[in-house]
């Protein structure tokens, strides 16, 4: 083609006027802001009604039943990719902090009497041929120190302990705390054992520095002394179901019924489960759960209940304190 055949820049090549294909383009915008409005109404509608459906939902534990479903399914997850069955990390003890960080005062705001402790272990096989054997266990009283302005005990008042204590005789209101009082408690007349802490460390002392983990965010490695839960479980077994089988739970309480947790056995029996009565090689104090506590390095730090009172085996799944609150039952890491 010749030069002077070329098209000349300046002259207009043919095709629709430019009114044809602004046209054009205002059509096309249209149907698409229509059908672009109408799918976003589709889908603001579709997520209120969901959220509706939500929000009207049976509460459980403070969350929407569908919440608490997600929960369980998580739950479920979690248990088939980590298994319980698995070892948490351990670490020399000289990584180890010199003392916990205090957190939570749940059934530790009563300054309990040390030598009026006892653990209550309910469910156990043949409870009457053990010498701990008590025909109701939930007949117990614990005894604490009064207030600083309550008025001394009267020497008549019939309350055993050694001479000058002053101790408090009150009723307490058990559940007191926000979650109120557990469904899992215990009914009058349930036998069982009184455990004392001798007859706890007649059974094999075990040390285990793990981290513990709170909910909050924040973590500390720490080191542990006492016997593992799994041992106090072969010493005092469940009673078995009648097909033969172990109860599914073990369920833990305060001695005065303020807080509680419940476990699955499987993480009852766990070899790093400890009953805790002894942090950085010294006795734990009141505010870290004396005179016995529990850790577990597979559960977040609420379901490590400080000074237990009650161990129950059951094959119901058992009240606990913060999922009545909106939290997972499972709490695990």
């Amino acid at each position: 083609m010749s030069e002077e055949n070329l098209p000349n820049e300046k002259e207009t090549l043919p095709g629709p006027p430019q009114e044809e294909l602004d046209a054009q383009v205002k059509r096309a915008s249209a149907r698409r802001t229509r059908r672009s409005f109408l799918v976003a109404g589709v889908a603001a509608a579709g997520g209120y009604g969901l959220y509706k459906w939500i929000d009207e939902s049976e509460d459980v534990g403070r969350q929407p039943l569908p919440l608490r479903k997600a929960f369980n399914f998580n739950a479920a997850v979690a248990r088939g990719v980590f298994r319980e069955a698995n070892l948490a990390p351990t670490y020399p003890r000289d990584r180890a902090a010199y003392d916990l960080r205090l957190n939570g005062d749940y059934g530790l705001k009563q300054e309990l009497v040390p030598e009026t402790w006892r653990l209550q272990l309910a469910g156990v096989q043949d409870p009457h041929k053990y010498a701990q054997y008590s025909s109701d266990v939930t007949a117990y009283e614990y005894q604490y120190f009064a207030d600083e302005d309550a008025q001394p005990v009267p020497a008549d008042a019939g309350v055993k302990g050694p001479p000058q204590m002053n101790l408090t005789v009150k009723v307490h209101q058990r559940g007191s705390e926000e979650a109120g009082e557990s469904a899992s408690g215990l009914a009058a007349g349930t036998p069982g054992l009184l455990l004392t802490m001798e007859d706890l460390h007649a059974l094999p002392h075990r040390e285990l520095v793990t981290e513990f983990k709170c909910i909050e965010g924040w973590s500390e490695i720490v080191s542990w002394g006492g016997v593992r839960l799994a041992d106090l479980i072969a010493a005092y077994p469940p009673a078995r179901l009648p097909n033969g089988d172990l109860p599914r739970y073990a369920y833990m309480e305060t001695p005065d019924g303020d807080y509680y947790c419940g476990y699955d056995m499987a993480v009852a029996m766990h070899p790093q489960s400890l009953l805790v009565y002894e942090m950085g090689g010294r006795p734990i104090t009141r505010w870290h759960g004396a005179p016995l506590r529990l850790h577990t390095p597979l559960k977040y730090g609420y379901k490590q209940i400080k000074r237990i009172g009650l161990i129950a085996y059951t094959d119901l799944k058992p009240d606990d304190y913060w999922t009545k609150l909106g939290y997972d039952w499972y709490a695990g890491l």
